[in-house]
């Protein structure tokens, strides 16, 4: 699949550079502009209508990448984010399941994201309706990055698109492979591309615990911990988990400081 981009960062060295390392690396994205403001890039997404914009974004000084998105009506397209900040906002891009890459760029980072991409296009492409959740994961990032709004809600990629969920909602997560199946308080459940340490960083620690290697739970769901034949803890829907043993200190101090 070949995806058409363009290229938004106020920076014009920035912009070549990118560009380069896409020709170099990454031969399935043809860059079909790039634009130096919000303006020029609003009226480039519309005349051209790309698959994906690259997007510059500048926090805590400025917020120009979010009012490019806030400013357009037609949004069918993927964004990439290019950011030199890290920690807290790194966070903030995993929880809502958004593309991002690092500056300065690493062309296997740049490959990786790209591989994702393209993924993510071929999903969409089958249930387009997936486009208003992916934009409200966005409208989610920038309260928590831009307005400072703090909310428990994550965005999750599953085998159809994007699902966005509060996490109180969430029972318990399991290790599959690299990835997470997400058990929900419904019995639902959606297999996440991203591991358990992801979710492990970007999970409320008051709320979540890591309990074993192939299990986060949701400690308010804890019904009862057994220490007979091993360490069990059983959720209120019934469902026992194993406690690995060198967790079993440190999860008992956590339990009995929410009690």
């Amino acid at each position: 699949m070949e995806l058409r981009a363009i290229i938004v960062d106020d920076e014009e060295l920035a912009r070549k550079n990118l560009m380069i390392m896409l020709e170099n690396y990454c031969p399935e994205i043809e860059v079909i502009g790039e634009a130096g403001d919000i303006e020029e890039a609003e009226s480039l997404i519309i005349s051209e209508k790309p698959d994906v914009v690259f997007l510059d974004i500048r926090m805590p000084s400025g917020s120009e990448g979010f009012d490019l998105l806030e400013r357009l009506e037609d949004r069918n397209f993927l964004v990439v984010f290019v950011t030199a900040f890290k920690d807290y906002a790194i966070r903030a891009f995993q929880t809502n399941a958004v593309h991002y890459i690092l500056k300065p760029i690493d062309d296997e980072d740049l490959r990786t994201a790209v591989d994702k991409l393209i993924a993510t296009k071929e999903t969409f492409t089958k249930h387009p309706e997936n486009y208003d959740n992916y934009f409200n994961a966005l409208q989610n990032l920038a309260d928590r990055l831009v307005h400072n709004k703090t909310n428990n809600r994550i965005a999750i990629s599953h085998t159809k698109g994007v699902k966005i969920v509060e996490d109180d909602n969430i029972a318990y997560l399991e290790a599959s492979g690299n990835c997470s199946m997400i058990y929900f308080k419904d019995e639902t459940r959606y297999l996440d591309t991203r591991t358990l340490k992801v979710y492990e960083e970007i999970l409320n620690s008051n709320k979540f615990y890591r309990i074993h290697k192939s299990h986060i739970i949701n400690l308010d769901m804890i019904k009862e911990y057994v220490s007979e034949d091993g360490y069990t803890i059983v959720l209120k829907n019934g469902i026992q988990l194993p406690v690995a043993r060198n967790r079993v200190s440190a999860f008992l101090k956590t339990i009995k400081g929410k009690a």
